[in-house]
């Protein structure tokens, strides 16, 4: 099933509560919400208030994605205080993965893994199963707006093939650049999820570009 999670870092800070009615009232999958530290990635974003506002006007789950060091301080809060429905850690930031998704799944929470652009899938052998997510960056991570790194589209197809061949669920979420122009050629190579920021929220009818993106 195709889905898209409309990210709020592309999003009005000054009519946010308008924008997440906007997406609560279109076809959007979920909220995506990326969370960064100004470590892991140099630049800064949401904290706890603003993410328990978002939660309290959103109907439609959040996707948080943690671009931040040590995220095992902090996972407790993003599942129970912010009410995430899934959370995704990076493979990078992580030197006790499992023990990571462990945390998680202690909440009843989904559990996804990020990719940075350099880092290879096969990194993914012995962790794959314990995933329900792989989130897989086409963009360097911590600034909207890049343009979309095309060799990633061959990592979704090598990441799908593995998870068909081990006969996984696991899902493919995509996050950098993803627009109408080339949101087919990712929905071929196999992703399950696409995180759209600037492509929905600069666009004249958000709600109609979300319909368009998933068509």
């Amino acid at each position: 099933m195709k889905q898209i999670a409309p990210s709020l870092l592309s999003a009005d800070f000054g009519h946010l509560a308008d924008d997440v009615e906007m997406l609560n009232q279109s076809e959007a999958d979920y909220l995506h919400i990326d969370v960064m530290d100004g470590h892991f990635v140099p630049n800064f974003s949401y904290g706890f208030p603003v993410i328990k506002a978002i939660r309290k006007a959103a109907r439609k789950p959040l996707d948080i994605h943690l671009m931040i060091n040590r995220p095992d301080d902090y996972i407790p809060r993003f599942c129970e205080e912010a009410g995430a429905r899934i959370v995704t850690v990076h493979y990078e930031a992580c030197t006790h993965l499992h023990r990571t998704l462990q945390l998680i799944a202690h909440y009843g929470v989904l559990k996804g893994v990020a990719l940075n652009p350099h880092t290879p899938v096969s990194l993914l052998e012995e962790i794959l199963p314990e995933a329900d997510m792989v989130l897989l960056m086409s963009v360097n991570p911590g600034f909207g707006g890049q343009k979309f790194i095309g060799s990633v589209l061959q990592k979704i197809e090598k990441l799908k093939n593995e998870i068909t061949r081990r006969g996984l669920s696991t899902m493919i979420e995509v996050d950098g650049g993803v627009g109408l122009g080339n949101c087919a050629d990712l929905w071929k190579a196999g992703a399950d999820i696409l995180v759209c920021g600037n492509s929905v929220f600069a666009s004249e009818n958000p709600q109609e570009t979300i319909r368009l993106l998933k068509a």
